[in-house]
């Protein structure tokens, strides 16, 4: 498999993601390209000790900053390492894209680039909270207003992400909301909960309230961009908050430390269930061909995580998935057929 990685953009490029790349090949055996200034991934790799002598480097020194509006990637930073390799996605020059760049000029240039799904008018970011039954939160960042039938799509592409990938029979799908009853939230959230509950495309649980997300009430959690990466964060933060209090307490005296040493197992997998270079990143749903958001932050092992789930993405064939259920969803809806690309918005995503 042929994994094309931007290794310009992020916040730890181009090192840890050159890193990262070489990971990947070495570890996961994957066949890796990266797209970058040449010069540089050389040095890098001179500095480290890296072998590069089968792994190939498109060269370009543009990058798409953080700050760079979304239709950077296609006007006037068109040349830069996230364009480039979102064009040899779309051309069959690899199997799969991954970048720590810029969310919103990721998900510009994937619809604009590598084009959505037939039948999809909005791609969204997926992201897995890793509760211990985890659970896909979409959209985590990408469309900050939508309407009940782009919930809905979401939710067809969700089930059909989750049921592929974590083998279940028939993913239960959630709306979030500041309540239980089809009567709560929004005007819009509440003409959601109608559309969901009728379509026979899903398996519809209701409304979910956020405290009760971590607790196995669904599999797939439906919201606008803008909601879910607010949920997406605060489920971060407060992961962060409690391994630092716990750490806190467990090295108080000299009693709690002989406590944590006998617990040391458990404090490490809690850890790891917090800790984004573990998940990797997060697929964009609705796009013709796999792309990986990895978290802004990533290190070397991140990315390479990232890449793990890229060739799981791909393997699978969640994208045949997606576009047989978005198919289906076309010929029971027509009017949800898709939406010029200029006109999905891209907020702060979800990887940032």
């Amino acid at each position: 498999m042929r994994i094309i990685i931007d290794v310009m953009s992020g916040d730890n490029a181009p090192g840890e993601l050159v890193r990262g790349a070489v990971r990947s090949r070495d570890e996961l055996g994957v066949s890796v390209v990266m797209v970058g200034h040449r010069e540089t991934i050389e040095q890098i790799a001179a500095d480290d000790g890296l072998n590069l002598s089968d792994i190939e480097i498109v060269d370009t020194d543009v990058v798409i900053d953080m700050e760079d509006p979304a239709l950077s990637v296609v006007r006037d930073k068109n040349r830069s390492s996230m364009a480039i390799g979102l064009h040899m996605l779309a051309n069959g020059e690899g199997d799969a894209f991954v970048s720590a760049g810029n969310t919103g000029a990721l998900l510009a240039g994937a619809t604009l680039i590598v084009r959505r799904i037939k039948g999809v008018h909005r791609a969204a970011i997926g992201t897995v909270i890793p509760f211990p039954v985890p659970v896909l939160l979409l959209d985590s960042g990408a469309n900050t207003e939508v309407d009940e039938k782009t919930l809905l799509q979401f939710a067809v592409m969700g089930s059909a992400y989750m049921e592929k990938l974590y083998a279940l029979p028939r993913a239960r799908v959630g709306l979030l909301n500041n309540g239980t009853e089809p009567t709560k939230g929004t005007p819009l959230y509440k003409s959601a909960h109608a559309v969901l509950a009728e379509s026979d495309l899903i398996d519809f649980v209701g409304n979910v309230e956020a405290k009760a997300i971590p607790f196995d009430v669904c599999d797939v959690l439906v919201c606008d961009g803008f909601t879910g990466n607010i949920l997406l964060k605060t489920v971060e933060g407060m992961g962060k908050f409690m391994i630092q209090t716990l750490k806190g307490i467990l090295t108080e005296n000299a009693v709690t430390k002989i406590g944590a040493l006998t617990m040391r197992k458990q404090l490490k997998n809690m850890k790891s269930q917090f800790d984004t270079s573990e998940h990797g990143g997060a697929p964009l749903l609705g796009i013709s061909k796999p792309v990986i958001k990895a978290h802004g932050s990533s290190d070397a092992r991140a990315i390479m995580n990232a890449v793990r789930q890229a060739v799981a993405y791909t393997e699978t064939g969640v994208t045949y998935d997606i576009a047989a259920h978005a198919g289906s969803l076309l010929q029971k809806t027509p009017d949800t057929a898709e939406k010029p690309a200029e006109t999905a918005p891209a907020a702060d995503g979800a990887a940032d």
